[in-house]
């Protein structure tokens, strides 16, 4: 559906460092068209550096519910339009996002930068277009905040109020230099687009920690939950993560204090034969809402495997945030899964999409499937459904020496189908390594059961709800906070290359 990249040599102006990895596409989102479902808007990272973010950003629109799409650049950076006449002057972009209006109008975000993340002299910026054609074209940047030597703001996300078009908000975190932490930082606009507020820090951790990942999601009932992984500095050989959300009952003017989720404990994906890593979702949380008003949250966690390789957990609250289930295992037993993404469709159907190595049996490749996990009673049990078939791992292109899909995928729903918005490898074309693919999943119906069927049906899931709890005996020894610990440390480094350096430091890593 991506296709060869639309960005022509030399767009972004030069002087870039790093390896450029033209045609190949990551970290892709979707969103629907709430006044007409036959309309997608997706957008993701187009030719991705391997020191840091994409040459540009690009969007495609589907009129046909996802059959068929037409690309458009994001005038969020020099490749994709941007220019210093309409704000969009810069040479790197990522970390797209999109949402709908209840009114059909679509904004996107991006975090655009001069340069590789904290490189000297880079600036960075939060960015927001919009369109009222429904991806087609799209409006010149607004600056929500720019910063240079100091800050860094980083992982973004935008959400359209369902209940009222004229409230969009937009939240990240702002890092501050030599350590300082990391606060939650937010605004909205209250009138359809036209003007943001000054963006404003709605939680902060503290001078030793800081949040990540950063989404916000409206309950039917009008609250703002906004979900985030807190990374906390425990010692100088320490960290810790756990994932919160913080709620406003006024669209966003006043904000309570955090409510636990629960610990963060994942250990990162490898190849298991190399050992090269994955750089995968390990540090991040996607949450979405049920038309109930009931909350899910999933998120990569070791604690199903005795702290040895990653499940998909996932835990829910039924009373606005306040208080949430035990984590339960939505992934397969025994193999390691990473980057979920989830979704719950009108009629309650909960999906949680992830990648796992199930398949990969040859020390040839890393042979990766992309799957779709349905639960029609609340996420209590699953059926797998694989979106595509096994793709090789070690074509993706390398960010900071670890394959890189994204640090998400995107998932949506329209009618009964899910369709989910990811990215798999080309299987050995390093002239075209990565594609973005959409892939309506049509959810099956139950056929009818006698009693007897039921009976059993009933036994069989009591069964597998137990054995997706956290095992019996499981506890967080000194070897798993290590894990743990280098994990976040790798992930950071990740996401900011210059992040050791003497102007923003990173927590040590283990011995």
């Amino acid at each position: 559906m991506s296709g060869p990249s639309l960005f022509t040599l030399n767009c972004d102006g030069g002087g870039q460092t790093g390896t450029l990895y033209q045609n190949a596409e990551v970290e892709p989102y979707v969103a629907v068209d709430p006044t007409n479902p036959a309309n997608l808007i997706g957008a993701w990272q187009q030719d991705r550096w391997s020191n840091g973010s994409a040459r540009g950003l690009m969007s495609a629109h589907s009129s046909d519910g996802g059959q068929t799409w037409a690309r458009t650049p994001l005038p969020v950076s020099r490749c994709g339009g941007g220019t210093f006449a309409n704000a969009g002057d810069y040479a790197r972009a990522t970390d797209p996002w999109v949402t709908f209006s209840p009114d059909g109008t679509a904004y996107a975000m991006s975090l655009s930068t001069t340069g590789a993340s904290f490189a000297a002299g880079s600036v960075n910026a939060m960015l927001v277009v919009r369109s009222t054609d429904r991806g087609r074209t799209w409006s010149a940047p607004t600056t929500l905040i720019r910063d240079g030597a100091g800050f860094f703001n980083d992982k973004n996300s935008i959400t359209a109020d369902p209940l009222n078009a004229a409230f969009v908000y937009a939240t990240w975190t702002r890092l501050l230099s030599g350590d300082a932490g990391g606060p939650t930082y937010f605004t909205r606009s209250v009138n359809f687009g036209a003007n943001w507020e000054s963006p404003r820090p709605i939680y902060d951790p503290g001078p030793t920690s800081q949040t990540i990942g950063n989404v916000i999601v409206v309950t039917p009932g009008g609250v703002l939950i906004n979900l985030f992984t807190q990374i906390d500095r425990i010692s100088s050989t320490t960290t810790q993560m756990h994932l919160d959300v913080i709620r406003s009952s006024d669209r966003g003017v006043t904000w309570s204090g955090p409510a636990r989720i629960d610990e963060l404990l994942s250990v990162g994906t490898r190849d298991p034969q190399a050992g090269t890593p994955v750089r995968d979702g390990s540090i991040l949380g996607q949450i979405a809402v049920a038309p109930n008003g009931v909350l899910y949250v999933v998120w990569q966690d070791s604690r199903f495997g005795d702290g040895t390789f990653d499940s998909i957990a996932i835990s829910s609250s039924a009373n606005d945030g306040l208080t949430w289930s035990a984590p339960t295992r939505v992934s397969v037993a025994g193999v390691p899964a990473f980057t979920p993404s989830v979704h719950v469709r009108a009629n309650g159907d909960v999906a949680v999409t992830y990648y796992d190595l199930r398949n990969d049996t040859t020390a040839a490749s890393l042979l990766t499937d992309y799957w779709l996990a349905l639960s029609r009673d609340g996420g209590q049990t699953w059926t797998d459904t694989r979106v595509a078939t096994s793709f090789d791992l070690t074509t993706a292109p390398q960010a900071g020496g670890a394959y890189f899909l994204g640090d998400y995928q995107g998932l949506a729903s329209r009618s009964d189908v899910f369709v989910p918005f990811f990215v798999k490898t080309s299987n050995g074309d390093f002239t075209n390594r990565t594609d973005v693919y959409a892939a309506p999943a049509v959810s099956v119906t139950t056929a009818s059961m006698s009693r007897m069927a039921q009976s059993i049906m009933a036994r069989r899931r009591v069964a597998e709800v137990r054995s997706r709890a956290v095992p019996p005996g499981f506890a967080i020894d000194d070897a798993l906070r290590r894990d743990v610990s280098a994990q976040v440390q790798r992930s950071m480094r990740w996401r900011v290359p210059a992040w050791g350096d003497a102007t923003m430091r990173a927590p040590q890593s283990p011995p």
